[in-house]
């Protein structure tokens, strides 16, 4: 097993916190991966299937937590090959925190501590039709590389394109500015 992504103490801004999942996430994981507009995005979860990929996995995992609630999640892969020094992430967040800036400081916090720990480069796939989160990913200082062709199949069968977004510590060497409160 490689050395965990995250630290096993929150990482904490303005408004958000991130920190490691607890069994007490998995309902509201769920609830929130229920919610049609997270759902559209995120396809296919199960109880178990969130039990196993968050609860389970805090080496990769943090649950994104604003005032003491859980309102998302955010998984961080980073790569073990260390000439390859690039950290790919995901997240989600329920859409009554969206609107906040909430999955920016998330993942500006998350950038920061991947800088500090010598990663280099972070990417991003949003589907390339979820031009919410591409802007802002944007906001935040994400590049727009490519596209991914038929990256992803839909739940009619159909496949979609990713857009592949990155952001290097070149662009930010402390790590993207929190987003103003």
């Amino acid at each position: 097993m490689s050395e965990p992504v995250l630290p096993a103490a929150p990482i904490v801004g303005p408004l958000v916190s991130l920190r490691a999942p607890q069994q007490a996430d998995l309902d509201p994981l769920f609830a929130i991966l229920l919610e049609p507009e997270v759902a559209f995005w995120w396809v296919g979860y199960t109880r178990e299937r969130v039990q196993a990929e968050f609860i389970e996995a805090p080496e990769t995992t943090r649950i994104i937590e604003v005032a003491g609630e859980c309102a998302g999640a955010l998984y961080v892969l980073r790569g073990e090959d260390p000439e390859y020094p690039t950290t790919v992430m995901h997240l989600f967040i329920g859409t009554r925190f969206r609107g906040q800036r909430i999955g920016e400081e998330a993942l500006a916090l998350a950038i920061k501590h991947e800088f500090a720990n010598g990663i280099s480069r972070v990417t991003l796939d949003p589907n390339e039709n979820n031009d919410g989160a591409i802007r802002s990913y944007e906001r935040l200082g994400f590049k727009r590389i490519g596209v991914l062709r038929d990256y992803q199949v839909r739940p009619s069968g159909a496949l979609e394109g990713a857009l592949f977004m990155d952001l290097t510590r070149s662009d930010f060497p402390d790590g993207p500015p929190l987003p103003p409160r």
